[in-house]
């Protein structure tokens, strides 16, 4: 599974996406709450990046979700 494009990953992505957009948050809102630029967060969004644990939980909690029931939910889908 070294491939960015695998289904678990589009799962991930996808669920993070969901959550932003749950959020009221666009990209760039949610860059500026990462410190980090708009770019960042397309990428991992469009599959072209992917995340570390430390990195998940860091998006979640920027988003305002708790990533153990975020990370439970995309479990499920796998």
């Amino acid at each position: 599974m070294k491939s960015v494009h695998s289904d678990a990953h589009r799962v991930v992505t996808k669920a993070l996406k969901h959550a932003r957009e749950q959020a009221g948050l666009t990209q760039q809102d949610l860059a500026r709450r990462l410190n980090r630029p708009q770019s960042f967060v397309a990428k991992y969004e469009g599959g072209e990046r992917r995340l570390d644990l430390v990195e998940f939980v860091t998006i979640a909690q920027a988003i305002g979700v708790n990533p153990i029931r975020l990370f439970s939910k995309i479990i499920k889908k796998f």
